[in-house]
């Protein structure tokens, strides 16, 4: 009889690539890893995988086998599902990814929540701002902050993105307030960037409250793939920055920021906050925990309570 598990292994080693990440993600080492694809492949009497010292491809076969061991996996979890579904409170491992900012301020305070609510709960929360693979990650759920482009992941929005443009006040006193976009290029920029992405692009209205948008590109020496940092670079007066409001940590004032063209609209087009998750896999633990991010959010959501708190 077919070991299951071993065909389960087959996959993780095709989606993540190599034997070594399926490895790590089993905490086994890659020698009992490759133990257990052969005897898979000797007890179907095919070889699945052509190997080479560094890389390996699919056989025929193994291209066969492969689709059969997906609609397994698919299998396993719906009979999970059901099982969960009749559970009296969630249990299990969820495994959460989400990027750096967005996990520390609003996230943490969830988990330890959730932890207390749910003891039996077993949480994996990986903190990272470039974009992961959920499906070769085994991840259950990911909060993202653009538009879903993967046909076999579902996302449920949890709050509109809210982009503004900041600056301290000891940068107005240094270079004076842009009064139409236009001044903006002439002034210098904190820049995001992770190597995913960089936000250098500010899609904002001609005219102020107008819905004709222009493209103008942002300006600036200092780029920096950290949130938190950018608030605090804006603060020592270095550069103006582009930021969703969740990602100030306090109320304007008491960072010492003013919005820029408050009048003028800024495209949020294509973006909001989403929590993501792979088809097949709304179980109750993956849908109590989404519920909870958005009771703590809220609608108004907790940032924009903040700043409009006197």
């Amino acid at each position: 009889m077919l070991n299951t598990n071993q065909l389960l292994l087959f996959l993780d080693v095709v989606q993540q690539g190599s034997f070594t990440k399926a490895a790590t993600l089993h905490d086994m080492d890659n020698s009992s890893l490759s133990k257990q694809i052969k005897r898979l492949e000797a007890d179907l009497g095919v070889q699945l995988l052509n190997r080479s010292t560094r890389s390996f491809s699919l056989t025929s076969a193994g291209e066969e086998i492969l689709a059969q061991a997906r609609v397994l996996q698919d299998t396993l979890n719906q009979i999970q599902g059901i099982a969960d579904s009749y559970q009296s409170e969630p249990k299990g491992v969820l495994r959460i990814t989400s990027p750096i900012y967005f996990g520390q301020q609003y996230l943490q305070p969830i988990v330890t929540q959730f932890m207390r609510r749910y003891p039996d709960v077993q949480i994996v929360l990986s903190l990272d701002d470039k974009i992961a693979n959920i499906i070769a990650g085994k991840i259950d759920i990911a909060f993202r902050f653009s538009k879903l482009v993967e046909s076999n992941l579902i996302a449920k929005k949890i709050a509109d993105s809210h982009f503004m443009l900041v600056a301290s006040h000891d940068f107005i006193a240094e270079h004076g307030e842009p009064q139409t976009p236009q001044d903006l290029l002439s002034l210098p920029a904190i820049i995001y960037t992770n190597g995913d992405m960089t936000l250098d692009q500010l899609r904002i209205s001609e005219q102020p409250n107008g819905d004709t948008y222009q493209v103008l590109s942002l300006q600036g020496n200092y780029k920096v793939s950290d949130v938190r940092t950018i608030v605090s670079g804006v603060s020592d007066g270095l550069g103006y920055g582009l930021l969703d409001q969740s990602n100030l940590h306090a109320p304007m004032k008491d960072l010492g920021l003013v919005q820029l063209l408050p009048e003028y609209r800024i495209s949020t087009e294509e973006t909001a906050i989403y929590a993501v998750y792979p088809h097949r896999k709304q179980t109750k633990l993956v849908k109590e925990f989404i519920s909870c991010v958005q009771d703590y959010i809220g609608s108004p959501t907790i940032w924009e309570r903040m700043q409009s708190d006197k």
